[in-house]
């Protein structure tokens, strides 16, 4: 199972904003710097966030975004599901359409039923949980950034990546 871009960016989203002082709000340019994305996509990223009620926002000079009640204690399993929707793990009936898929392919099944119990098996721990086991920055923990999807490469700093 491979998480998508966007649902990636929720959950580091969730975990950097829950990591914040009580009353503390932070704006999306310091979130994107802080988990390593492009502004635009954290925007669009919270915008999604707040419409289901994990993140609030706060317009204006003193405005920003913080976690909203009760997301500390929100399933990383049902986050998931929000975040990455009903899609499918392979698009069947895509471009060049699989002939298997009007046969009542087993395998379709099979995939759909591994997401579910990968979700499932996320339904175990919050954000507040992994918040918790995450350790504090500046605690001895490599912190290397890194762009988002590119793997890291022993032996090269961050700004020759």
């Amino acid at each position: 199972m491979h998480l998508t871009t966007f649902a990636d960016l929720g959950l580091r989203t969730l975990m950097i904003l829950g990591d914040l002082d009580e009353g503390q709000r932070m704006t999306i340019s310091d979130l994107a710097t802080s988990i390593n994305a492009s502004a635009n996509h954290v925007a669009k990223v919270n915008a999604r966030l707040v419409e289901l009620g994990w993140v609030t926002a706060v317009r204006g000079r003193n405005g920003g975004v913080y976690l909203a009640d009760g997301t500390r204690q929100a399933s990383v399993g049902k986050i998931l599901r929000q975040l990455e929707g009903p899609g499918e793990v392979v698009d069947c009936e895509g471009g060049a359409p699989c002939p298997l898929v009007y046969r009542g392919c087993a395998l379709r099944h099979r995939l759909a039923d591994a997401r579910e119990a990968f979700f499932a098996e996320l339904d175990g721990d919050t954000i507040g949980d992994l918040i918790a086991k995450t350790p504090p920055a500046g605690s001895g923990g490599k912190e290397t950034l890194r762009p988002l999807g590119l793997p890291h490469v022993p032996g090269r700093s961050s700004a020759t990546a």
